[in-house]
Order: structure tokens, then sequence, then C-alpha cells
């Protein structure tokens, strides 16, 4: 009896540490998207270059080890808005030359209600499902190793088509990830909020630039 008692206290207390870790992620992520908004913003208000937003990435890259290294701190947090604001901003010369093309602020705002349908079906359907896609972890990796090989080859050759399908390849595993990621908090793989607010924030960022790039080329073919 005492034993039972002993496993509900234990379960009742990883239910209530989880919930908070839920809470806090995406209350965290929510600030995050919003500061990076800003940043963004900021960044087309001062007509940033190409070459501009390539450091900010390069620079944000950096940062993201640092908030992993952070996430167990409370500096983590200060980190993390260090690193979404720079990609945010580093997404500025690119919204600035889609907002300048015919049509260009609807594609944006197509971009951005489309990322947002995506992560909250997706990320609704893990929570209220609550089922385990740990075993999607590997295929995704996979995935993710195929497109950045594809990446670097494009870079060389070019091919629209193939950057077509990068982008719809890439759309696809974030939205697996979005399952994963969420499953992982649910099921308490994941206790860290910062850490996975990091993996939440790069995968809607993600589906956002890649489907505004498919819908910049097909609104280009008409």
């Amino acid at each position: 009896m005492q034993s039972n008692m002993s496993f509900q206290t234990a379960s009742k207390s990883s239910a209530i540490e989880i919930n908070k870790v839920l809470k806090n992620t995406y209350m965290l992520l929510s600030m995050t998207l919003a500061f990076s908004a800003v940043t963004a913003g900021v960044s087309m208000a001062m007509n940033l270059p190409h070459g501009a937003a390539l450091i900010m990435m390069l620079v944000a890259f950096g940062l993201m080890f640092v908030v992993n290294k952070k996430a167990d701190s409370a500096s983590g947090v200060y980190w993390i808005f260090a690193f979404t604001g720079l990609m945010g901003a580093s997404l500025g010369p690119m919204l600035s030359a889609y907002a300048a093309m015919p049509g260009g602020p609807a594609m944006i705002m197509q971009a951005l209600g489309g990322t947002a349908l995506i992560f909250f079906a997706l990320s609704g359907y893990a929570l209220t499902s609550k089922k385990d896609f740990s075993f999607m972890g590997g295929f995704l990796m996979v995935g993710l190793i195929v497109v950045l090989v594809a990446m670097v080859a494009n870079f060389f050759f070019a091919i629209p088509a193939l950057s077509l399908a990068i982008s719809a390849a890439v759309i696809m595993i974030m939205s697996g990830l979005i399952l994963y990621d969420t499953s992982r908090i649910i099921n308490g793989g994941e206790r860290n909020y910062i850490r996975a607010t990091v993996s939440l924030y790069l995968n809607i960022y993600n589906i956002f630039v890649h489907l505004l790039s498919l819908l910049g080329v097909l609104g280009g073919d008409d």
C-alpha cells in the first residue's frame, strides 16, 4: 500500500513538472516569436543588406550553442532572446525583397497564417492525443541530413525544381519535428523549457521561411 502511494505521489509530481515545462515553454515561445517579429521589422526599416543578414545568421548559429550551454542557468533566458532577436533580424532583407514583389505583403501574411495553422494543428494534436512520437527521431534526423546535402548541392547547381523540393521537404520534416518535440515535453523527455523553446522556435522559423519561398515561386508563376 505504501509503495502504491509513493508511486502515485511520484507520478503526480512528474505530471505537475511536465505541465510547468509546457506552460513555460509556450509562454517563452510566444515572447521570443514576438521579439523576432519586432527585430525583423527594425531590420526592414533599416533596409539592411543581405550580407548583414548572413552575418547575423552566423552569429545566431553560434549563440544557439551558448543558449544550450546556459539553458540550466537564469542567464539562459537572456541568451535565448539574443539568439531569437538575431534570427528575426536576419529575416529583414528577405522580407523586404518579398514585400517589394507584386502581392508580396499578401504572400508574407499567407506564410505567417500557414505557419501558425501548421504549428497549432500539430502541437495541439500531440497535446490532446498524448501519443509518443519518439519513434520518428531517427527518420527525421536522416531527412535533415539528406536535405542539408541537397542544399549544399543546389548552392552550386541552382536547380529551381530542386529548390522547390527542398522547401517542401523542410516543411514536412519540421512539421514532424513539432510532433516529436511536443511529444518529448509531454512524455518527460525534455524537462528544460529553454531547450524546448529553441527546438520549437527553429521548427516554426524554418516552416515560415520555406513556406514563403514556396509561395514566392508559385506566385511568381502566375
